[in-house]
């Protein structure tokens, strides 16, 4: 079965998951110079079907065509560099929600330094104001120096620390 491509830049192609994906799944969140930067409380994925469960996950949230979790597929090799995604931030903890969207990138070591995670951020960016979102949102912990300088390259302005999503101090940008 064939992703449903979302959009595509100049090297990427970003689209749904697809069942095959699911080593490179794990390979990449297995990893804990990837995973230590998520959730609240950060943990490796621990075992494929763990992938199995992810990639069922983030396709069931990619139903809204503006939403989404998606693969950022290299054209030119084939292979899924990491995730980029655009979705809603959880209602905060102050619970007065206004509506905020989030971009986010996850990559693999193997794919750090070429851009990737800026140039398919750059195009999830483009993507929602497309659609009409008026504005976007990064959230990073504050000593994650390489997704900082990517909403730094976006053209992201900084709004300081913030602990009102995901309960942890975070940097937080717009654009």
């Amino acid at each position: 079965m064939d992703a449903k491509v979302i959009f595509e830049t100049e090297r990427l192609v970003v689209r749904d998951w697809t069942a095959a994906d699911g080593d490179r799944v794990f390979d990449i969140y297995r990893r804990w110079e990837v995973s230590r930067w998520l959730g609240a409380t950060p943990r490796a994925m621990e075992d494929r079907d763990a992938a199995t469960r992810t990639i069922e996950r983030w396709n069931g949230r990619n139903t809204d065509p503006v939403y989404g979790v998606w693969a950022v597929q290299e054209k030119s090799s084939g292979v899924v560099a990491g995730t980029v995604l655009l979705v809603p931030l959880p209602a905060p903890s102050d619970g007065e929600s206004e509506g905020e969207v989030e971009v986010g990138w996850h990559f693999h070591p193997d794919s750090w330094g070429r851009g990737l995670a800026t140039e398919s951020a750059r195009g999830a960016i483009g993507h929602g104001f497309a659609a009409g979102l008026a504005e976007i949102h990064a959230v990073v912990r504050p000593d994650n120096h390489a997704s900082r300088a990517v909403c730094e390259r976006l053209g992201m302005r900084p709004l300081g620390l913030t602990r009102r999503w995901y309960d942890a101090e975070l940097a937080a940008y717009v654009i």
